[in-house]
């Protein structure tokens, strides 16, 4: 047998592997009668089954495309605890009862929330996401642009910045009677605040990336002929883009904590309300489906950012390979 057959039998052992922790789950599931009529295991048992088939799809695509298969087989071992994980999270909470109620319930009960309950969470999901957006976009224009101003022009660099480093250790929620004072709207208040976290840290990193540019940067500059504005649009902040981003991921941290105790603390909707009402209720397993929407969602997010910053900084992996290839 050659070494690429050897290979390619050891990544198929991997592509079965990958899922088994999930079906295991999943017959536990079906084979094991729930003791609670009431909890419904149809939808964690979809998901379930929704989670084998995208591995081993996954694995099928990562078979013709060599240069996936490292990765596939790096998260394999990963993903089977998970599977694991949930099979024993399932015979202790739903099967057997052996976790204390309700603040530890089964991930059947969690799971049928989305069913039962799909048209109020996606409500107020979408809200969150508008608040979100709303305050996130308006908190990156401005950081960059008051970042910009602070690096490019001494003057501002003298007065603004002190103000940007006492503002910016403030917490964001600190500002919220402030905020639900002077906006006319729960919403309005949310937004700025979500904004004034996201404001500090992108404003700050910009100012940094623009003032540590080589001094031989604008030089060249000149030399081909390029003006004040050239060697700002096209020296100063490509040069700042690094730091532009790692502000970035920072704010969004940042302003999803504070969005979600802005709307337990004052709004009418979004997913951190959802929180709040469930609690009321004593329905926790309500709050684990929200707390579950909203990690998928700061997943998600983070992900979009990176494709943007893969994308706008292609031109550092050039770079990083030839300094490889030199070492």
């Amino acid at each position: 047998m050659t070494i690429r057959e050897l290979s390619d039998v050891k990544f198929g052992f991997t592509v079965i592997f990958t899922p088994l922790g999930f079906g295991l789950a999943l017959v536990a599931s079906l084979v094991i009668p729930t003791p609670d009529a009431v909890i419904n295991d149809t939808a964690y048992q979809v998901i379930l089954a929704g989670l084998m088939l995208l591995y081993l799809a996954t694995g099928a695509l990562a078979w013709f495309r060599p240069n996936r298969r490292e990765q596939f087989a790096k998260c394999a071992p990963f993903r089977f605890v998970m599977g694991l994980v949930l099979l024993a999270w399932d015979l202790l909470g739903t099967k057997y009862g052996a976790l204390p109620m309700p603040f530890f319930p089964g991930p059947s009960k969690i799971t049928w929330v989305f069913v039962e309950e799909r048209a109020f969470l996606f409500t107020n999901m979408l809200y969150s996401l508008r608040l979100y957006f709303c305050g996130f976009v308006s908190g990156v224009v401005a950081g960059v642009g008051t970042g910009i101003i602070i690096g490019w022009f001494r003057p501002a660099n003298y007065w603004i910045m002190p103000a940007l480093k006492m503002t910016g250790v403030i917490p964001a929620v600190a500002w919220m009677p402030f905020a639900l004072t002077v906006f006319p709207t729960s919403f309005m208040a949310g937004c700025f605040l979500v904004s004034m976290c996201a404001w500090f840290p992108i404003g700050f990193q910009t100012a940094r990336g623009m003032q540590t540019t080589q001094k031989v940067y604008f030089e060249v500059a000149q030399t081909i002929g390029g003006g004040r504005l050239y060697a700002l649009f096209h020296v100063a902040l490509p040069n700042a883009l690094p730091s532009i981003f790692t502000g970035i991921s920072t704010a969004n941290g940042l302003a999803f904590t504070t969005l979600v105790m802005t709307e337990m603390m004052g709004a009418r909707g979004g997913l951190g309300y959802y929180i709040n009402w469930a609690k009321a209720w004593s329905s926790y397993y309500k709050v684990y489906a929200a707390i579950i929407i909203m990690a998928v969602l700061f997943s998600l997010i983070m992900k979009i950012i990176s494709v943007i910053q893969a994308r706008a900084l292609v031109w550092q992996k050039g770079l990083t390979s030839n300094v490889e290839e030199r070492g």
